[in-house]
């Protein structure tokens, strides 16, 4: 028996883009692919060492659903979280000296670029293992649940993580026990370098979702304002005591899975047509249209950002590397205990 899904979120295209809050919006995708790209300056010539993963062409998911939210929500994220942390309110002084191993980085150096972590936010990972952070979400949002706490836990995942036991456990408890979670799939089509039709039987995930008997709906994730609208709508029926909501954001990566990724399993063409979509042109040119954005402005904003990123990129690398008599500090949570003898 095939499940119907939710009714779609309603989502007015045709409204303008709010004056001020939509160069706001523009601000923080321009800040994220901007630090972004000084982040592929950076590895190449190592300062930023082992895996990093862009979410270059992603930005309007990280930047829609983090408007929907609240301070005292929790998020969840994955490897490819630098847009989620920035978006989210983590400085990015901390995020690039954590990128660059730092002890003055959001986890003292000791992440690095898939393990971003602040409490002050209430960001919970960047987390390394696909769908790991699904079981965390739902740890979270039960704790709420059962203090009674009118909290959302986000948890952003790829479409990979669909194909993972983590996902359909996570799904089926926070539908068993009614959870405060936002379940929020970045499709990009891509499992790495595995196409979605390769790995999925069902290639309709908000489908796959609505199977739990959770209200599901797809968005697109190239529109900042569509996701936004659509984000707020379903966070504020999980904060009503909705139970958990899913959202498949139908986005698209242009830049390689990884670093390391020679990228070589997708039609050039493909990238650039996806490109022709980028979310911060279709924003620009909307705010220019509607007269929120004027000449200049966009100069103005870029130079305010390109500032924001050298002092960053200063920060990190003035900042300090751990001493190696610290190295066996924060492995165990107390102090050593000796082994039971037999």
């Amino acid at each position: 028996m095939t499940k119907a899904k939710a009714a779609p979120v309603p989502v007015v295209e045709t409204e303008p883009a709010a004056g001020d809050h939509g160069v706001h919006l523009l601000r923080e995708m321009l800040r994220i692919r901007r630090f972004e790209e000084r982040c592929v300056e950076l590895y190449s010539r190592t300062a930023i060492r082992g895996f990093l993963h862009l979410g270059i062409g992603e930005e309007a998911c990280a930047v829609g659903v983090m408007e929907a939210l609240l301070p005292d929500d929790a998020v969840v994220a994955t490897y490819r979280e630098h847009g989620h942390a920035l978006a989210r309110g983590l400085s990015m002084r901390a995020t690039m000296a954590e990128l660059e191993g730092k002890v003055e980085g959001c986890s003292r150096g000791r992440g690095g670029s898939m393990h971003l972590f602040d409490t002050a936010t209430r960001f919970y990972g960047g987390n390394a293992i696909v769908a790991g952070g699904l079981p965390l979400a739902v740890g979270l949002a039960l704790a709420d649940h059962l203090l009674g706490r009118r909290r959302v836990t986000a948890c952003f995942f790829g479409d990979g993580a669909v194909a993972e036991g983590e996902f359909h456990e996570s799904m089926n408890l926070a539908a068993l026990w009614h959870l405060p979670v936002l379940f929020c799939c970045e499709n990009n089509l891509y499992a790495m370098g595995t196409a979605l039709q390769f790995t999925e039987s069902e290639t309709d995930l908000s489908l796959k979702a609505s199977s739990y008997r959770i209200p599901a709906w797809e968005v697109d994730g190239m529109d900042v304002l569509a996701v936004e609208e659509t984000a707020r709508e379903a966070a504020q029926a999980v904060r009503e005591g909705g139970g958990p909501h899913f959202l498949e954001l139908r986005t698209y990566r242009f830049r390689a899975h990884s670093m390391y990724d020679p990228d070589r399993y997708r039609d050039k063409d493909e990238i650039e047509k996806w490109k022709e979509r980028d979310p911060i042109p279709a924003l620009i040119a909307r705010l220019t249209h509607d007269g929120a954005l004027a000449n200049g402005d966009l100069d103005r904003l870029e130079a305010e950002i390109a500032a924001e990123v050298d002092d960053a990129v200063a920060f990190a690398e003035a900042g300090t590397d751990e001493p190696i008599e610290d190295l066996e500090r924060f492995v165990t949570s107390g102090p050593p205990t000796q082994a039971p003898t037999s």
